[in-house]
């Protein structure tokens, strides 16, 4: 739904774009602590959103831009994030032909950016989502307070970074992130080199210590080729130091026992998609968390999907994925927006866009 105004020929073109999705499933999930659930979930293949987004033309190739988006929960309607109107995007920024994008607010990762539009034949959905086992939660997933900069195109290239100022009274740098970006997308080929940098540290207050960490480093590497037959992915990861491998679960006990998150670990996922028909396509994708710390704490995820197209907005899907934990890693099977109980789940659902 587009609402376009026109005040008079003195001031520039503008419009309003409502838009969303709406995604829910049943989803069964095994393995877990606390035994067998199967559910009605929102957001399994993608999160359900609602969205406003516009654009106003400043003249000379200049626009104003906005975004303000809001997660919901089909399942019980309620807010995804309590207490955040507009927890998933809401921004405010400049965009020029000539200079590129500058943009002011709550924003996506770019780390998260790249695995979700490039690398993962599953867009980071379903129950082969790699968010089981990439560190993309948390601040990986979405940066707030963050400025994000966006080179113009240029022969397929494009550079981007993003800085989120950690707000501590007394230390510029606790809490801050920055990533750095080298985009790539001609033809069949599409590749992303990131690089992710995110400081856990706490400011001293209120006769309070500082708390002090080592940073989380993430360099990530992601890239598809279409050969019409099918559509290649790949996908890889190197993470280390404090915080650079957050748990997307949320929780140290899903089997009850203690799990910390790796501090040296490397992910690796091969994966492809393959149409079927003129609606259907098929997802397969293997993924590989290499835990390099003493612990071992290694992982495998397997998944299978299937998306069948009923329109241009509406389509149905199933899902199954599995993940093998090795010497009491405790990473769990879960969809775009539910994080999962069990190393196993099996998705059939609907989603619908507007």
């Amino acid at each position: 739904m587009i609402i376009a105004g026109f005040a008079s020929s003195a001031y520039a073109q503008s419009n309003v774009t409502i838009y969303g999705i709406v995604d829910a499933g049943i989803v069964s999930e095994r393995g877990g602590a606390a035994g067998s659930v199967t559910k009605v979930t929102s957001g399994v293949g993608s999160a359900s959103r609602l969205g406003f987004k516009g654009t106003e033309d400043l003249g000379g190739g200049l626009s104003a831009v906005f975004l303000l988006e809001e997660g919901v929960l089909v399942d019980t309607g309620a807010q995804d994030s309590t207490g955040q109107a507009f927890n998933r995007q809401s921004y405010v920024g400049l965009k020029s032909k000539d200079a590129g994008s500058l943009t002011l607010g709550r924003q996506y990762n770019l780390m998260y950016n790249a695995l979700g539009q490039v690398g993962d034949p599953f867009g980071v959905g379903y129950a082969g989502t790699a968010k089981n086992l990439f560190p993309v939660a948390g601040a990986d997933t979405r940066a707030s307070n963050a400025i994000v900069y966006s080179t113009p195109v240029v022969g397929g290239f494009q550079g981007e970074a993003l800085y989120s100022l950690g707000e501590q009274a007394g230390n510029a740098t606790a809490g801050r992130q920055f990533n750095l970006g080298a985009n790539y997308s001609n033809g069949p080929l599409n590749a992303r080199l990131i690089y992710n940098n995110r400081n856990s540290d706490t400011a001293a207050a209120a006769g309070v210590a500082a708390v002090l960490h080592d940073t989380g480093r993430n360099t990530l590497f992601a890239a598809n080729y279409d050969f019409t037959v099918l559509k290649a992915y790949f996908a890889f990861s190197a993470d280390k130091g404090f915080n650079s491998a957050p748990l997307n679960n949320g929780t140290a006990k899903p089997y009850g026992v203690v799990f910390t998150p790796s501090l040296d670990s490397n992910d690796l996922l091969l994966g492809a998609t393959v149409p079927v028909g003129t609606a259907g396509t098929v997802m397969v994708s293997y993924i590989r968390k290499n835990d390099k710390t003493t612990f071992n704490q290694d992982a495998d995820q397997y998944a299978v999907g299937y998306s069948y197209a009923l329109s241009k907005r509406t389509s149905t899907y199933v899902a199954y994925g599995k993940i093998k934990n090795k010497n009491g890693a405790g990473y769990t099977v879960g969809g775009n927006t539910d994080a999962g109980t069990g190393d196993k789940a099996f998705d059939l659902g609907i989603k619908h866009s507007f």
